[in-house]
């Protein structure tokens, strides 16, 4: 099955760096690489949310029987299984492809830092939509400009970062 992620991951990762040469000049390559799959794994995130909070909750309130929660957080946790292995496949395969890390490391820190992220969005949500009373979709919009820049260093100098057997960072592709 790995297989197949190593194929697809190389396939996308040659059309993403078919685009490469006019930004070439303002950012190394692994920085487009994480751009470029970071703008479609929040497209899908954004994507996935509007469908389950919209259609799927039709922003009715969820009762699980002790507790009840507000469609905009519901729906927040409905999609973390969806984004939690989207956004590590996207990232491992296509972004971070030469980590040498073992991929259960890398899993475990990229579910620590989705976790540091999800408190930032439970977080947001609740300031933004239940006391400010902004819209949930461009609430979670918004918060996603701190998450990205959250997720990019964390995964570039903590889940993904260079091999301690080889002693060289692996992540410098400029």
């Amino acid at each position: 099955m790995e297989i197949i992620f190593i194929k697809i991951g190389n396939v996308t990762r040659s059309l993403i760096d078919f685009f490469y040469a006019p930004f070439g000049k303002y950012m190394n390559l692994q920085f487009f690489r994480y751009a470029a799959t970071g703008c479609i794994n929040l497209v899908f995130d954004w994507t996935i949310y509007f469908i389950i909070y919209n259609f799927v909750l039709d922003h009715q309130m969820v009762v699980l029987g002790f507790i009840t929660l507000s469609s905009h957080i519901a729906a927040l946790g409905i999609k973390i299984p969806i984004i939690l292995v989207w956004g590590f496949m996207t990232q491992k395969y296509i972004t971070f492809n030469d980590s040498k890390i073992r991929k259960r490391v890398q899993l475990g820190r990229y579910i620590a830092v989705f976790l540091v992220n999800l408190m930032i969005n439970y977080v947001g949500l609740k300031l933004l939509v239940d006391y400010y009373g902004f819209f949930p979709t461009p609430s979670t919009m918004i918060i996603s400009v701190f998450t990205i820049a959250t997720s990019y260093f964390l995964q570039k100098y903590y889940i993904f970062k260079f091999s301690p057997d080889t002693g060289i960072d692996e992540l410098n592709l400029n």
